[in-house]
């Protein structure tokens, strides 16, 4: 039995809903390996990884600090072709009715258009990216609900 791929646009509104995040727009970005999420104030301490989601600019940030135990480093090339290390988390992303636990590199976005950008890792055998569409996947905000 052949799983019908979901057809998506260029971007899409996701959830985070093991991190309370929710109606998040996104980009799809089909030339990036892995999926990014803006964080700041990202730091590490007695094997706890620390960080805070978005940032103040954003209208859905709040001061909610995260706190991981199971994480680790990576390094991931940028949209500049330049290396960094990055922290690493595994959450689970919904995408429309498709609840996906993907690894997503926490990194400073605050100066990109999209907060999120999901990478091909996520995407493969599960979608087809059709570049002509816009949030294809009708939006279904449901605010502080796990």
């Amino acid at each position: 039995m052949i799983k019908e791929k979901l057809r998506i646009g260029r971007r899409e509104t996701i959830d985070f809903p093991e991190l309370g995040l929710y109606g998040i727009i996104a980009k799809v970005d089909t030339g990036a390996y892995t999926t990014a999420l803006h964080c700041h104030d990202i730091r590490e301490e007695k094997g706890v990884l620390y960080f805070k989601l978005l940032d103040p600019t954003h209208p859905d940030y709040n001061e909610q600090e995260q706190l991981f135990s199971d994480y680790f480093q990576k390094e991931i090339k940028n949209s500049f072709g330049e290396v960094e290390k990055r922290y690493m988390i595994k959450t689970t992303v919904k995408i429309g009715s498709k609840r996906i636990k993907s690894l997503i590199s926490l990194t400073d976005r605050g100066t990109m258009r999209y907060p999120v950008l999901i990478g091909r890792k996520l995407l493969k055998n599960r979608f087809i990216v059709d570049v002509s569409l816009l949030n294809n996947i009708p939006s279904i905000i449901k605010k502080n609900k796990k």
